[in-house]
């Protein structure tokens, strides 16, 4: 519409410049070489007009005439850039596709079409690789970076194939090299922070996230997660051979991303052992609102190691007030009261969870029977529970599960990709080894305490049975016969059979009390147990 009404535009100027022309009449003469010449005005502009028209006409003639090569040229060179092109399309699609032939017809059309273009080694590359030819397609990507356009292309593809065979110092090269002429290469930095957290450098890791983050690589809240993640793990590296950097470290973390787990626990345990329990306290108490965990409550619980159990059962009150209602509130709460001997505190705490039991509960009921009431058998029905009971969350990183938090996958080498979740597939977690441990003590304990009454009553009845001897001194035996031991002091011993085994045979035995149940002297009848006969005894 705009290009009609600029061509009716000119149109009205022509016209209206035509009919200027007309109303205002004149003449022109001119003398030139014997030539008189006497035309109008009109007359004279019309044919300079014309006379400039066939100029240009000529002038387009001649230079066609002379541009004629080259154009033939041009035209061949284009109808063969557009074959080129149209053998990266095919190219493209047949690698798309999974069509190794038709990846490398069409990557050999290209090249002999295209020459050097970028695409064209992409996609030779991409032909060789397909067809599983890892040297052709190294060799590819290596004369890639020689050229400045596809350098960071070539990088990127070398640092492929080297994580392909297995050789991460070459991937580390390629991928430090591509950081270096781009610092806000994701992949690259990525890559370098990987190498750095698996090789314990974490300074130089977040030296490398600092410069992707300054070149416009990542945004400010991923980089704020990301630098709380490395100083969280540069804390835990730290821990024991720095506490003071580590506890910075910590805190930085905790400031940067309140909700991180591993951070804040770190934190508040750190900030604990160097006396700052309020400020411990508060951050512990900020990431557990967030996100109840039960590293976070072994920190607090343990905040001021001098406290007694009962202290640290009032504390955690406090804690898990926090979040009344979450399932690790009431267990984590179980397992103070537990260490406090409240068993009636423990027993409530988890009886909203015995509906549907995890293994951490089935376990911590296991733990109260064998610690309240010596029940080994209730305890090691609980514990066979646990086994097909629902698991419990743990650190989960592309399905591997860990039984401490980490910076980077131990699969991928992502970054901040552990995750405290269900784990997929597994039957049993470090946690729920940990708590297991704590039952097998507990009914060790158990079995402990009921062996050293069952002694104490053996003895007990072994000292009845010996009281109950006739103490009148023995007739003199013949001269012949050894002098028998007197009987008002009898040797220590440990059980009523073993008392009547040391009395000598000369010495007439008198038999023991009935017990309540005892049905008297005599046989038994055949079916009874032993068991049954050692209750009775004689």
């Amino acid at each position: 519409m705009i290009r009609l009404v600029v061509y009716l535009l000119i149109l009205a100027g022509i016209a209206f410049g035509v009919a200027w022309l007309a109303d205002r009449p004149g003449t022109i003469a001119m003398d030139w070489q014997g030539w008189h010449i006497e035309t109008s005005v009109l007359v004279a502009a019309s044919g300079l007009l014309v006379l400039v028209a066939a100029v240009i006409l000529l002038w387009s003639l001649l230079r066609l005439i002379v541009r004629s090569p080259d154009m033939i040229a041009g035209s061949y060179r284009q109808r063969r850039r557009n074959r080129g092109w149209a053998a990266i399309s095919r190219g493209l699609v047949a690698v798309g596709s999974g069509d190794t032939l038709g990846a490398k017809r069409a990557a050999n059309d290209a090249q002999r079409l295209l020459g050097q273009e970028p695409l064209t080694h992409l996609l030779t590359a991409q032909a060789a690789q397909l067809s599983g030819d890892a040297a052709g397609a190294e060799a590819t990507f290596r004369a890639m970076t020689e050229t400045t356009s596809t350098r960071m292309l070539g990088l990127r593809g070398l640092h492929v194939e080297a994580r392909r065979r297995g050789d991460a110092n070459a991937a580390l090269m390629a991928a430090e090299e591509a950081a270096r002429y781009e610092p806000g290469l994701a992949w690259a930095a990525d890559a370098v922070i990987e190498a750095r957290c698996h090789a314990g450098d974490f300074a130089g890791a977040l030296a490398v996230l600092e410069r992707e983050a300054a070149h416009g690589g990542l945004d400010r809240a991923a980089h704020r997660r990301r630098r709380a993640v490395l100083l969280a793990a540069q804390a835990q590296a730290l821990e024991l051979a720095d506490p003071a950097v580590a506890r910075e470290k910590a805190v930085e973390a905790t400031r940067l991303a309140p909700t991180l787990v591993p951070a804040a626990e770190a934190a508040g345990r750190l900030l604990g052992a160097n006396g700052d329990t309020r400020k411990a306290a508060k951050v512990l108490e900020t990431a557990y609102a967030a996100t109840p965990h039960p590293d976070l409550a072994d920190a607090y619980l343990h905040l001021r190691p001098g406290d007694s159990s009962r202290e640290r059962l009032k504390r955690m009150r406090t804690l898990t007030a926090r979040m009344p209602a979450h399932a690790e509130s009431a267990l984590a709460l179980a397992r103070a009261a537990l260490d406090a001997q409240e068993f009636d505190v423990a027993r409530t705490s988890l009886g909203p969870l015995l509906g549907e039991p995890s293994q951490r509960t089935c376990l911590l009921m296991a733990e109260l029977e064998a610690a309240e009431n010596g029940d080994v058998g209730k305890a090691r029905e609980w514990t066979a529970r646990a086994v097909r009971a629902p698991r419990d969350p743990a650190w989960v990183a592309d399905g591997v599960v860990a039984e401490n938090w980490g910076p980077v996958s131990p699969v991928t080498g992502k970054l901040d990709a552990f995750e405290w979740r269900l784990p997929p597939g597994v039957a049993a977690t470090p946690l729920l080894e940990n708590e297991a441990d704590r039952v097998k003590a507990a009914i060790a304990a158990a079995l402990e305490s009921r062996a050293a009454k069952e002694i104490k009553n053996e003895v007990e009845s072994a000292a009845a049975d010996a009281a109950a001897f006739d103490p009148a001194p023995l007739k003199t035996p013949p001269a012949a016969d050894p002098v028998p031991k007197p009987i008002d002091t009898p040797a220590p011993v440990p059980s009523p059979a073993a008392a009547h085994r040391s009395v000598p045979l000369a010495q007439p035995v008198v038999a023991a009390p009935h017990l309540p149940d005892d049905p008297g002297p005599g046989p038994f009848p055949e079916d009874e147990t032993s068991e049954k006969r050692a209750t009775f005894g004689v």
